[in-house]
């Protein structure tokens, strides 16, 4: 799980200059467990780490430019962003 957060904290990284190493991180782990907490909720079964890697990589390849503008709107995310960056 951790080398394909990895690639997709790297992937971010290309598509949004806008954040750093640490907000992209924390993105792709917020994305990944929302995605598995969401599949799981709705009575899926388990479907491995492959799966939640080939969704959040389409997120990312969707959405990764914006995620900036989403986090800047939202209080909740902007909160753990911010205290992710405050720890180096």
């Amino acid at each position: 799980m951790n080398e394909h957060q990895e690639k997709l904290t790297d992937l971010l990284l290309e598509k949004n200059r806008e954040i750093s190493f640490e907000q992209a991180r924390t993105w792709i782990e917020l994305l990944w467990e929302d995605f598995e907490a969401t599949y799981a909720k709705a009575g899926h079964e388990y479907a491995g780490p492959e799966m939640t890697a080939r969704i959040v990589t389409q997120w990312v390849e969707n959405h990764g430019d914006r995620l900036h503008d989403f986090f800047a709107n939202n209080p909740k995310y902007r909160q753990l962003l911010d205290k992710k960056d405050n720890l180096h």
